[in-house]
């Protein structure tokens, strides 16, 4: 680059040299451009024969299947639940004194009646002892004042007394019968006392841990209670049902058929007990739109315990004879569900299915399927239409067998030289 005259450079005769260093740029950068487009057409060619080879070269794919059948399905509703207790007694002392008995030991069963403690009933015996003295001296009262009214009528009747003598006496009589019922309530009060030392369990139930030691002085409804009793047979269940499922439970209970309600454990491994619904309540849940019921169980075996949550599946009715697969068959495509069905040469088909109700490990397969098809399980999400499978445990055909003692020997068709 020439300067000027008056020592600046040339500008125009520089432009041809900065055209051409920024064309060899855009040269180097889009040589650049098409050397990481190789690489990524490399790589996604690498992944291409992978699969080729996964589902073509690498062998069949090992799977476990199943063949359809025909079994009752039941119409269920599944839900969480919540086991509850029909009653839970916190026992509290209604009267006061010290704690001079427990009658009970934790965590064993008790029957209605049976005595949990004993307060002393010393005082309350006294205070009864005293109310029936005042009212046995009442009714001597009252027997008088009667005797009294009885002569005084006779002697008015004689014209011998005034009017008046005899209607004081009778305020006194009616005075005396008021002081009698009175003294009658006291004893009763103190009578009901006395009984409040004996506390009892109002339900059968088990014993919890107790709150109070022995010797403790308790007050009346107090906040700690002696001891908690809570009702074990029979047994309910709370759960909820969506509102959108509402109408046939309403159409089947309303038939005037008790619902079996089953109630699981929470991995749906094990069926823990067998009951029916009891009752629905009368409002839904705006907040979830749910409606709560209740499922009543025996519960002998103490199988279900208070606050235990349980998986719990409301059976509304049962189909019978349907054609059936195992829920794993069945695999939720973009539009419609479908299985992969074993053909007799080992590949699979992918075949459209209409399914129907499920108990949760069975489906009910209303078209797409026939009596006898054998559908895969295990391993589907690796399988594609035509691709050959292999059951583990089970020996090839003949063909194949014949064909893999060729390869093995090295001569198709031949025999070993």
């Amino acid at each position: 680059m020439e300067p000027h005259q008056d020592g600046q450079p040339d500008l125009a005769s520089a432009a041809p040299q900065l055209a051409a260093v920024r064309r060899h740029r855009r040269i180097a950068w889009m040589g650049f451009g098409v050397f990481i487009l190789l690489i990524a057409f490399a790589i996604y060619r690498g992944h291409l024969d992978q699969q080729r080879k996964r589902f073509a070269g690498a062998g069949p794919m090992p799977v476990a299947v199943a063949r359809a059948a025909t079994r009752d399905v039941p119409v269920v509703i599944e839900a969480l639940g919540t086991v509850t207790p029909l009653a839970t007694v916190n026992v509290r002392p209604q009267v006061s004194g010290p704690l001079v008995k427990l009658a009970f030991r934790e965590g064993e069963m008790v029957h209605a009646g049976a005595l949990l403690a004993q307060i002393d009933p010393r005082p309350y015996q006294a205070a009864l002892d005293q109310s029936l003295g005042q009212l046995e001296t009442a009714k001597a009262a009252l027997a008088t004042a009667r005797i009294d009214l009885a002569r005084y009528k006779r002697l008015l009747a004689q014209d011998s007394i005034a009017t008046q003598t005899y209607e004081d006496q009778l305020g006194t009589v009616r005075q005396d019968t008021a002081m009698v019922d009175a003294d009658q309530a006291a004893v009763e009060t103190a009578r009901l006392n006395l009984s409040y030392c004996r506390i009892t369990t109002p339900v059968s139930g088990l014993v919890g841990l107790r709150q109070v030691d022995l010797g403790n002085l308790v007050q009346a409804d107090q906040t700690t209670p002696i001891v908690t009793v809570t009702e074990m047979q029979p047994m309910s269940v709370l759960f909820t049902v969506p509102e959108n499922e509402l109408a046939e439970v309403f159409r089947e209970s309303h038939a005037g058929r008790p619902l079996t309600v089953v109630a699981y454990s929470r991995d749906m491994l094990h069926q823990i007990a067998t009951g029916r619904l009891e009752s629905i309540d009368n409002q839904i849940n705006t907040t979830t739109g749910t409606l709560q019921m209740r499922a009543l169980f025996d519960n002998r075996s103490l199988e279900l315990f208070p606050n235990e949550f349980v998986n719990v599946k409301l059976v509304l009715r049962t189909l019978k004879n349907q054609l059936v697969v195992p829920g794993a068959a069945v695999q939720n495509g973009p539009s419609s569900n479908f299985v992969y069905v074993v053909e007799p040469n080992d590949t699979v088909r992918l075949r459209t299915v209409e399914t129907g109700p499920s108990d949760g490990s069975y489906i009910a397969i209303l078209k797409g399927l026939k009596l006898g098809e054998t559908v895969v399980t295990d391993g589907a999400d690796q399988l594609r239409d035509g691709a050959h499978v292999r059951i583990p445990g089970e020996h090839p055909p003949a063909g194949r067998r014949k064909a893999a003692w060729h390869r093995r020997i090295g001569k198709p068709g031949g025999s070993h030289a």
